[in-house]
């Protein structure tokens, strides 16, 4: 099971009032995914990256049934959830923001999408709803017009193209701002127009008050 291993970074909560949750993929680490930070403009961010028991979320295919990833995946959840909540605390979730890439962005739009809500926005490079199937029963929540921003290569090894989509019509269903942008041919990887609409979003609240 997952334990609170939290890495940290940027200036202190008390300064910025704005928090980034970065979530690595498989195989990555929480200190990989912080040092995107240079592609990105969050200044004025804390960054918390959760670390992964052995560098994986859960074991499998983020595309089979959800119970052959247990516990691992309501593990991984439940973490996150834990860290959003002492996040709150501080600075109200309006001023949460995500970021995940791969095994990472899947995780993160799981997340978000069973706990709707007002955040800051969610940046994911990569990712989709997770399961053999979209279990639409485990989404709940109103968004209430967070920009989300989904970048995907078509094709790509990992997540079907298909499942992108379904991810984005159950998003925008629970009344969220959606961006999806598909590129061609790219890999498994990130590309700087990614970055620019994940900057977009980053740099559109910068002086969000404190609750």
């Amino acid at each position: 099971m997952h334990s609170k291993n939290i890495l940290t970074a940027g200036k202190k909560i008390e300064e910025t009032g704005k928090a980034l949750i970065m979530i690595h993929g498989r195989g990555s680490t929480a200190r990989n995914i912080l040092s995107l930070d240079g592609d990105l403009d969050v200044t004025d961010y804390t960054l918390i990256a959760p670390q992964a028991t052995n560098n994986s979320w859960y074991p499998y295919s983020f595309l089979e049934s959800p119970s052959r990833n247990e516990p691992w995946l309501s593990s991984a959840i439940q973490l996150i959830g834990e860290v959003v909540d002492d996040l709150a605390k501080l600075v109200g979730k309006k001023n949460i923001y995500f970021l995940g890439f791969s095994q990472g962005a899947c995780l993160t739009l799981e997340f978000v999408t069973r706990n709707a809500d007002k955040y800051g926005g969610c940046i994911a490079f990569t990712g989709g709803l997770i399961g053999d199937k979209i279990y639409a029963e485990n989404y709940k929540g109103d968004f209430q017009l967070t920009p989300i921003f989904i970048g995907t290569g078509d094709p790509d090894p990992h997540v079907p193209l298909e499942r992108v989509h379904d991810t984005t019509t159950i998003l925008k269903s629970m009344n969220a701002s959606v961006t999806e942008k598909v590129y061609a041919r790219i890999g498994h990887t990130i590309i700087q127009d990614e970055f620019d609409h994940a900057n977009a979003i980053f740099s559109a609240k910068k002086d969000v008050p404190h609750p």
